[in-house]
């Protein structure tokens, strides 16, 4: 865990983030009730901060502390500091799950069961390009497979997907999925 702490502080140290909200978020945050929220891999809390000026209460989570020194400072955010290979999300306590740029497939199930009825599922992360863009080769274990994310969310009532090419951060072409569900 110490060695994912320090790789990740460095990570958001050497290059930092933006603080623009996550399109496909800013998209379908209608769809959803004001409640409790998630914020898996929440990073420097772009989205956290977002969801708290809606309404939302959240359980930020991150195994940075550096990034979480950047969530802002407020009754309805609550900083989780953990790695995420050892997080559990708690069953049917979620209005809205968010999960942004990150993958553990552990949590798949446990973000379905986390929902509470009607609750709502926003999540975007990368797919495997098999080098079409010419960028460094990441790690397998952390990219999604095509269709992957549409069927680890079988069972919820999907609102929105997509498999696209987009631009990262750094302008690079890369291929996205992303999916919008919600728990009926």
């Amino acid at each position: 865990m110490l060695e994912d702490k320090q790789r990740w502080n460095e990570r958001y140290q050497e290059n930092p983030m933006p603080d623009n909200v996550s399109v496909v978020l800013e998209k379908y945050i209608d769809n959803v009730n004001v409640g409790k929220a998630l914020d898996v891999a929440c990073g420097i809390g772009r989205n956290t901060h977002f969801l708290a000026t809606k309404g939302f209460d959240i359980d930020a989570v991150d195994i940075s502390d550096y990034a979480l020194s950047k969530v802002k400072k407020s009754p309805t955010i609550n900083k989780i500091e953990i790695d995420l290979d050892k997080y559990n999300i708690t069953a049917n306590k979620y209005d809205l799950i968010l999960n942004t740029n990150y993958l553990n497939r552990r949590l798949l199930s446990q973000m379905k069961e986390g929902l509470k009825q009607g609750g709502v599922v926003i999540f975007e992360t990368f797919i495997v390009a098999h080098g079409d863009f010419k960028l460094p080769t990441m790690n397998l274990d952390y990219l999604l497979r095509k269709n992957e994310l549409l069927h680890s969310f079988i069972g919820l009532d999907v609102i929105y997907y997509e498999e696209r090419i987009d631009t990262n951060l750094r302008g690079e072409r890369i291929k996205v999925a992303s999916i919008v569900a919600q728990k009926n």
